[in-house]
């Protein structure tokens, strides 16, 4: 018998239900236990601003773009020509 409101989402659940239908979550996946051990969370002193610079700040090189291949610049070129020939009627 599931419970009258979702433990996880808070929604509520009709009898006979064999899902929370808002989060999916059933009597497998935690209607029945409350606590968080298998879940692999951060810990209460997390703190997010270190690991963000962490992650993303520390040693990372500045994506360079790199310039055209000098195939496409020959295309571009033919295709220049190309348009302006047309235009002119030669």
């Amino acid at each position: 018998m599931p419970p009258e409101f979702c433990d996880h989402c808070g929604a509520d659940i009709p009898p006979n239900a064999a899902a929370c239908p808002e989060c999916g979550a059933d009597e497998h996946s935690g209607w029945a236990d409350h606590d968080n051990q298998g879940l692999d969370l951060p810990d209460e002193d997390f703190d997010y601003d270190e690991f963000i610079s962490r992650e993303f700040d520390e040693g990372k090189k500045a994506v360079v773009p790199q310039g055209l291949h000098w195939f496409w610049w020959i295309v571009g070129l033919g295709l220049v020509a190309a348009l302006i020939w047309m235009w002119t009627g030669f």
